[in-house]
């Protein structure tokens, strides 16, 4: 009787064990950290420019995905120096996406990991006619342009804070316009890829 009493209690301890562990597990914190990606060599061509008409299609990039797509879950797309985000209107340049998202941009003057806490509201642009979330051109672009070498810059200390198509959240910096990131474009430098980190949030708070 003793016996049979003891693997009754025994059954009862392993069943509660049980029991708690799985409330544990439905418990658990299911936060995913955010991690910084980098996409290197993204081809950004473009026809025309020299004093001709620059035409083309536009390399269309997801950060959920950290892809390039060809569907409508773009966020930003590249073409040439001109990059455009899902949102907005559209600018009335040649061969651009249809907008089809809620995309806008914020631009924050620091360093990548330095931000990490999303912009105020007001502070985000969409594309729009004749204007761009991102600024293209040197100076007050996302690049500085070198008339003597011919060099495109990306301009240190700008991080770009992307509400994507869907209302989420990514970060990120360029690093280098030319193949492979040279540390020191030359005249041999190819350009029009881009390599860029990003982290993007998709849990619904707040920080990176």
């Amino acid at each position: 009787m003793k016996t049979h009493f003891l693997k009754l209690s025994l059954l009862a301890l392993v069943i509660f064990a049980t029991s708690c562990s799985n409330d544990d597990d439905n418990n658990s914190d299911t936060t995913q950290a955010v991690v910084t990606k980098t996409v290197s060599n993204l081809a950004a061509p473009q026809t025309g420019g020299q004093g001709q008409p620059v035409g083309g299609a536009f390399t269309k990039f997801s950060f959920s995905e950290n892809a390039v797509v060809t569907n409508d879950n773009w966020d930003i797309a590249f073409r040439g120096t001109t990059i455009i985000v899902n949102g907005g209107d559209e600018i009335g340049i040649t061969d651009e996406p249809l907008r089809t998202g809620v995309g806008a941009v914020s631009i924050v003057s620091n360093t990548f990991g330095a931000v990490t806490t999303f912009p105020a509201a007001a502070t985000f642009t969409q594309d729009g006619p004749s204007i761009y979330a991102i600024p293209t051109g040197s100076g007050n672009g996302w690049y500085d342009y070198n008339g003597a070498t011919n060099i495109i810059s990306p301009r240190a200390g700008k991080v770009f804070v992307v509400k994507t198509h869907d209302g989420k959240y990514a970060k990120f910096e360029i690093l280098s316009y030319y193949q492979n990131a040279p540390a020191t474009p030359d005249a041999t430098s190819v350009a029009r890829y881009f390599t860029f980190n990003f982290a993007y949030q998709a849990n619904s708070t707040t920080t990176f």
